[in-house]
């Protein structure tokens, strides 16, 4: 029966300590809420039924964005529309707040969390519609079949799972060289963005370090890139709601017409935000033009394997990359 959640448990806690205690209480059978725009979706669907929802929208200290000595500190339950809207993300991390303004649609950017949205899992149509997968504990990639739909889908690193990562920020956070906190029964470890998203041969079931009982609480964006040249652009279908099927991000930064340092990093085109580290390359010491422009769009998809229907994607990759660096000058 579709669109009718299942029954469970929802507790409220007040701290991390006592989410920390839910959790080990309830273990596997847990599932922590934040916003919600993920998890109602799998509720509903009725493909995930946990006998325990841990709600820790209500607890003090996971919200909000402040400036700090070396990073812009933002909690992990900090909406999407607070993030868009920030006037300090605004001015330090601008493809940030572009990544957060560009997540499905105003309505669900003001309950949707940025911990939320670099945490929740793929968005592949055979997954989410409960084909017994390989990401699903089956043994088959219904995504990668001589007659699978497959436009949305990975160009690299595919191990058995095709599925890309869904989330916009994380995009802009890979180029960024953000951190994540996670917090686990009261101890907290540090986890650079780059490393946060994994793909499926480290962990088919899951798209990030995250595990029972860890909660993600803060990301931390260094000001080693505040003031420099950003650059932000998602392609989708539709400009309201649709997930990417391609987006790039890049962060720069430019002296004496010379590109002196550069993090680009590509969403929708593996399971994790990819880094563009050959265009990267190819950039640094480089002053930005037409036949860079050129070289960049012809390294940007080395080595992608193009499935049924996502060929489109290489020659989309190149172009964004190229326009990623036109506008260096």
């Amino acid at each position: 029966m579709s669109d009718v959640m299942h029954s469970f448990d929802l507790y409220q806690p007040s701290s991390l300590d006592e989410a920390a205690k839910l959790l080990d209480t309830h273990g596997k059978k847990a599932w922590i809420l934040a916003g919600g725009k993920d998890s109602f979706d799998w509720f509903k669907d009725r493909y995930k039924r946990p006998e325990a929802v841990i709600d820790i929208s209500k607890i003090k200290g996971l919200t909000g964005i402040s400036e700090k000595e070396n990073h812009v500190s933002i909690g992990a339950l900090t909406t999407l529309t607070e993030i868009e809207e920030s006037a300090l993300i605004g001015k330090h991390f601008p493809i940030l707040a572009q990544a957060a303004g560009r997540v499905a649609s105003p309505q669900i950017r003001n309950v949707g969390t940025l911990g939320g949205n670099v945490s929740q899992d793929t968005r592949c149509t055979y997954y989410r519609d409960g084909f017994p997968c390989y990401r699903a504990g089956g043994n088959t990639c219904y995504a990668n079949t001589p007659t699978a739909m497959n436009r949305e889908h990975a160009l690299f690193e595919a191990a058995r799972c095709v599925a890309v990562t869904p989330s916009d920020t994380g995009t802009a956070l890979v180029a960024l060289d953000a951190t994540m906190v996670i917090s686990r029964d009261g101890k907290t470890r540090t986890v650079p963005a780059e490393k946060f998203f994994i793909g499926p041969a480290v962990d088919i079931t899951r798209m990030t370090v995250l595990e029972k009982g860890d909660i993600l609480t803060e990301i931390r964006v260094p000001k080693k890139w505040a003031g420099s040249k950003q650059y932000f652009e998602k392609v989708a279908d539709r400009n309201t709601w649709d997930f990417a099927l391609i987006s790039v991000a890049m962060v720069a930064k430019v002296d004496g017409g010379k590109v002196t340092d550069v993090r680009m990093s590509c969403g929708g085109v593996q399971c994790t935000p990819r880094r563009m580290t050959n265009v990267e390359d190819l950039v640094k010491g480089e002053k930005p033009s037409s036949e860079l422009e050129t070289l960049a769009k012809r390294v940007a998809a080395n080595g992608a394997k193009a499935l049924n229907y996502n060929h489109f994607k290489i020659p989309l990759m190149g172009n964004l990359a190229a326009r990623a660096i036109r506008s260096l000058a």
